[in-house]
C-alpha cells in the first residue's frame, strides 16, 4: 500500500476510529502523540506572553514642543510628574526625555493626548 492510498484511508475515518488508531499506534511503537503538542505549547506561551507584557506598558517621551505653548507644556509636565518649576523646565527644554514611565497604554495614550493639546510632540515607546 502506498503512502498516498494510506492517508486516503486515515482521511476516512471518524474522529472515534482516528483516536482509536493514535492509542494503538503508541502502544505498538512505544510513543506518544501528545508529547510533542506539549511541548510545543510551552514552548510557545512564554514567547506570546513576553509580547504581551512588551506592548502593555510604555514612556512617555517629550519629543518636542510649540515654542509659544511653552508655559504650558511646562504646566503639564509639573502637573503629571510633580516636578518643581525648575526640574519641568529642565525636561522640557531637555527634549526626548520620558515625562512618564511604564504607565499602562490607555494612561499613555490619555497623556499623549493631554500633552498634544499643550503643544508638545509626544512619542510612545514600549517598556
Amino acid at each position: 500500500m502506498s503512502t498516498e492510498a494510506l492517508l486516503e484511508q486515515i482521511g476516512k475515518l471518524t474522529l472515534v476510529e482516528a483516536a482509536d488508531l493514535v492509542k494503538k499506534m503508541e502502544d505498538k511503537f512505544g510513543i506518544s502523540a501528545a508529547a510533542p503538542v506539549a511541548v510545543a505549547a510551552v514552548g510557545a506561551a512564554p514567547a506570546g506572553a513576553g509580547a504581551a507584557e512588551e506592548a502593555s506598558t510604555f514612556n512617555v517621551i517629550l519629543k518636542g514642543f510649540d515654542s509659544a505653548k511653552k508655559i504650558e507644556v511646562i504646566k503639564l509636565v509639573r502637573e503629571i510628574t510633580g516636578l518643581g518649576l525648575a526640574d519641568a523646565k529642565g525636561l522640557v527644554e531637555a527634549g526626548g526625555k520620558a515625562v512618564k514611565e511604564g504607565v499602562a497604554k490607555a494612561e499613555a495614550d490619555d497623556l499623549k493626548k493631554k500633552f498634544e493639546g499643550a503643544g508638545a510632540q509626544i512619542e510612545l515607546k514600549a517598556s
